[in-house]
């Protein structure tokens, strides 16, 4: 009996994925902290739809491909995280009362709350950068959340500053694996060491190895 051929080894879309979200938040977070021009906010849309939303969930399905459910479960909810994101802000958010817009979107905001912490401690299994990454990720929206149901424009622009950083993290994780993987050896750290209690280097997600 002829035994069936492996299957062909793909790379990794982890620095695909990264660097989609990366790109998209710093554009949104750039306004959250009014760094630019409100009326200008347009300009995130063609990211969200194909930059962070896309290419986002088409690196979490090659994620499924290698069999990684932490890189699959974050880049396909964080692809349709800027997808949705996209089509509230074009379909949805001008026909809301004006009056309780506000609390629409902090709900919106919370559920990517709470799926960004537990992610977080998900992430305690992979390594230092992308650890920060979510740790960073998950104070954003929590204070963003925070700001709409306050109404608090001050509190949104922490929140703002807080994605830049967050997009600055995700920046690197992406450089560091895409030139790591290019160069063939570790030439950026990725700080592995962080989920090491468990005994296993770099835990399951694929921008660990790299």
């Amino acid at each position: 009996m002829s035994t069936p051929a492996p299957a062909p080894a793909i790379a990794d879309p982890g620095p695909l994925g990264l660097a989609g979200f990366a790109a998209t938040t710093f554009v949104l977070s750039s306004f959250n902290a009014d760094l630019i021009d409100g009326s200008l906010l347009p300009v995130v849309l063609p990211l969200a739809l194909f930059y962070g939303g896309l290419v986002q969930l088409l690196a979490g399905m090659w994620e499924f491909r290698k069999g990684n459910t932490f890189g699959a479960t974050a880049f396909c909810s964080y692809g349709a995280f800027w997808l949705s994101y996209a089509a509230y802000v074009k379909f949805v958010a001008a026909d809301l009362p004006a009056d309780t817009a506000h609390q629409a979107t902090g709900l919106f905001l919370l559920i990517w709350a709470i799926f960004t912490v537990y992610m977080t401690v998900a992430a305690l299994r992979t390594n230092g950068a992308l650890l920060a990454v979510f740790v960073a990720l998950s104070a954003t929206f929590v204070v963003l959340t925070i700001a709409e149901f306050a109404e608090s424009t001050g509190i949104t622009k922490v929140g703002g500053w807080l994605g830049l950083v967050t997009a600055l993290l995700a920046w690197y994780a992406s450089f560091a694996v895409v030139t790591n993987s290019t160069w063939k050896r570790g030439v950026l750290p990725l700080f592995p060491d962080v989920a090491s209690a468990g005994g296993e280097r770099g835990g399951p997600v694929e921008v660990a190895h790299s």
